[in-house]
């Protein structure tokens, strides 16, 4: 593996690993953590280039996110686990599903999106302002350089057709907030895609995890429970 992802963890039993979104750490997580713990050998990782996760020198992008993530599995000898996405997280979460569904129990995607359309315009349109202007100081400032490469994933990636979401037959939650940054039809057209996925849709924002714990934290248990019933 060319670096090592920081990592907390928390708890015992089934692997339970949770991926923030752009920009954030695993700390986003806090309310996650020690709520799941209680039935979960929780793990909450930092990206590549995030937190405290050095940078290294592979591509910048949610396809290499999802490799990072099962040279991670590898090292911490996880066959099998729980993932719970987050924004880029959810879409780090898709392309490893595409790539190893052997690897995964359970599936929980928030606020994850195919591509950039399906942000809603609002949100998307002064992303890409500000990427074409900080791409133009890329070259003179370190600084510039990493807003460059944070902004360019919400531009460039993840681009996931939805067609291949078919083949995936893991149990999957479709988790999003009331008045989420993605457009509902855009989740819904993720839920629809992927042949056992369930979608629900709570009240509040993009960060729902971390404005309204309680309610996120129940639904995903319930679902959990759910699944574990069902196998």
């Amino acid at each position: 593996m060319e670096i090592k992802l920081h990592y907390q963890e928390k708890g015992e039993g089934e692997p339970m690993i949770l991926l923030h979104g752009n920009g954030e750490d695993g700390s986003y997580f806090a309310h996650q953590m020690d709520y799941f713990s209680r039935n979960y050998r929780v793990i909450v990782v930092d990206t590549r280039g995030h937190g405290q996760s050095p940078r290294g020198t592979a591509p910048f992008t949610i396809a290499q996110f999802a490799e990072d993530l099962h040279d991670f599995m590898d090292e911490l000898d996880i066959s099998k686990a729980v993932i719970l996405g987050f924004s880029d997280g959810a879409n780090i979460a898709m392309k490893f599903v595409l790539k190893y569904p052997e690897r995964i129990k359970a599936l929980i995607l928030n606020g994850g999106n195919l591509n950039p359309k399906g942000v809603k315009p609002i949100t998307q349109i002064p992303i890409e302002i500000g990427y074409r202007i900080v791409s133009k100081f890329a070259s003179k400032s370190a600084g510039a350089r990493k807003n460059v490469e944070m902004l360019g994933l919400m531009v460039n990636d993840p681009n996931i057709e939805a067609e291949e979401l078919s083949k995936i037959t893991v149990p999957t939650l479709v988790i999003s907030g009331t008045k989420d940054m993605i457009k509902e039809s855009h989740t819904k057209e993720i839920a629809k895609a992927l042949p056992n996925a369930k979608l629900a849709i709570i009240e509040g924002s993009h960060f729902i995890a971390s404005e309204n714990p309680k309610v996120f934290n129940r639904v995903v248990e319930q679902w959990l429970s759910r699944v574990q019933h069902e196998r």
